[in-house]
C-alpha cells in the first residue's frame, strides 16, 4: 500500500489530475463551472439545420435524456476487462452527482473508458471519454457541488474535481479510508457493493499520470481519446459496458 503525505498533498494530487484535462477551471475562471446547471446554448424557436443541437445525447448535455432525475437508490453494473463490479448509488448522499452519474451510465458514456489513474492504496480513477468529441463537450459541463453527507471510506465512489463546482464526469473509487478528503469537499455518491476484488485488481503499474508521474497525460486523453491510450498504455483496464440494473424508472 502506498503511503500519502498530508491532506494538502492529497488534494493537490487530485486537483492536478483533474485540471490537467479540464483546462484548469476555477471558481474565478468565469467558464462553465460558474454557470447554473443546464445553462447551455439553446436553439432559436425555428433553428436552421446547422444551428440545431446534436441528436446524440452524449454530444448534447442539454438533451432531455441527459437530465433525468435518478431514483432514490439504484445500481449500475460495470462490465470490465478485469471482471464485473456493481456500484450502488444513494441519491440522498449527493443528488447532483447521483443524477449526473445515472444519466451518463444510461446513455453509454462510460462504455469503453479506461481506468487511467490507478494508484495502489489510494484510488482508481476513470471517466474521460474515449471519444475526443464527447470529451470536449463534457469538460465544459461542470455541475454544482453537493454537500458532503458521507465519508470517503474504502469502496465509495466520488467525483474528482479541481476546486469548487468543477465536477464533470470523472469519478474515483476509494481503495482505502480516505476520510481526509471529506473536509475538502469530495462528496461520495455511491459505493461498490459487489466485485471490489475486481477493482483491487485493476492494472496499476503505470502509476501517477504525467506530468507528476509516467502514467497517461490527461490532456492527451482529452485530445486524442482511446487511440492515445491504446498506443502508449495498452495494458490499462477498461469498462466494456456500464448499465443500470436496478432502480431504472424506464425514462
Amino acid at each position: 500500500m502506498r503511503a500519502f503525505g498530508s491532506a494538502r498533498s492529497v488534494l493537490l494530487a487530485l486537483a492536478l489530475s483533474v485540471t490537467a484535462c479540464a483546462g484548469e477551471p476555477s471558481a474565478e475562471s468565469g467558464d462553465e463551472a460558474a454557470r447554473p446547471p443546464g445553462d447551455a446554448a439553446q436553439p432559436a424557436a425555428t433553428p436552421s439545420a446547422e444551428d440545431a443541437p446534436p441528436a446524440n445525447p452524449l454530444l448534447n448535455p442539454a438533451h432531455e435524456a441527459m437530465n433525468q432525475t435518478a431514483p432514490d437508490v439504484f445500481q449500475a453494473l460495470f462490465e470490465t476487462s478485469k471482471g464485473d463490479f456493481t456500484v450502488e448509488v444513494v441519491r440522498e448522499w449527493a443528488p447532483n452527482g447521483a443524477d449526473r452519474f445515472y444519466n451518463l451510465v444510461r446513455n453509454g458514456f462510460y462504455d469503453g473508458v479506461r481506468f487511467f489513474r490507478v494508484l495502489d492504496g489510494f484510488v482508481a480513477q476513470f471517466g474521460i471519454s474515449g471519444d475526443p468529441a464527447v470529451s470536449t463537450v463534457w469538460r465544459e459541463r461542470a455541475m454544482a457541488d453537493d454537500a458532503v453527507a458521507g465519508t470517503n471510506a474504502r469502496g465509495t465512489v466520488t467525483y474528482a474535481m479541481a476546486g469548487p463546482n468543477t465536477r464533470t464526469t470523472q469519478v474515483f473509487i476509494n481503495y482505502r479510508d480516505n476520510s481526509q478528503l471529506d473536509d475538502m469537499g469530495f462528496a461520495p455518491f455511491g459505493r461498490v457493493v459487489s466485485g471490489m476484488e475486481v477493482v483491487d485488481a485493476l492494472h496499476a503499474a503505470y502509476g501517477e499520470g504525467a506530468p507528476r508521474g509516467s502514467g497517461p497525460n490527461q490532456a492527451r486523453i482529452q485530445a486524442e481519446g482511446n487511440a492515445y491510450l491504446e498506443s502508449e498504455f495498452p495494458d490499462l483496464d477498461f469498462v466494456q459496458r456500464a448499465t443500470i440494473v436496478e432502480g431504472d424508472k424506464g425514462n
